[in-house]
């Protein structure tokens, strides 16, 4: 993510968090007041992204959707709080196979 998104995104998730209207003014005077450059653009794109999404929906639902999200810390230990603790399966070592070094001869004899 280049720096022009990012601070976007960091100027959005504090005016959110603070209950102030996102808009694409207030996110420049933070991106300005942080001193980083950003292209005209950037402030008026996630304005209009974001009025028409609710923020907090887009930050519960970050791991969500698509092909199998990231897993959390904190998902490993709810599930095995739970769920009851299962029997632990031990592995059956399989014969080993036998190769052509171990009958004496091989392919280029």
């Amino acid at each position: 993510m280049a720096s022009s998104e990012l601070a976007c995104t960091y100027a959005s998730l504090i005016l959110y968090d603070d209950g102030i209207p996102v808009t694409a003014e207030k996110i420049s005077t933070l991106v300005k007041a942080a001193n980083v450059t950003v292209e005209p653009f950037w402030p008026s794109l996630f304005a209009k992204l974001l009025e028409s999404r609710n923020i907090e929906d887009l930050i519960t639902n970050v791991g969500s959707g698509g092909g199998g999200g990231a897993v959390t810390a904190a998902a490993p230990a709810a599930a095995a709080e739970s769920a009851p603790a299962a029997p632990v399966e031990e592995k059956k070592e399989e014969p080993k196979e036998e190769s052509d070094e171990d009958m004496g001869f091989s392919l280029f004899d």
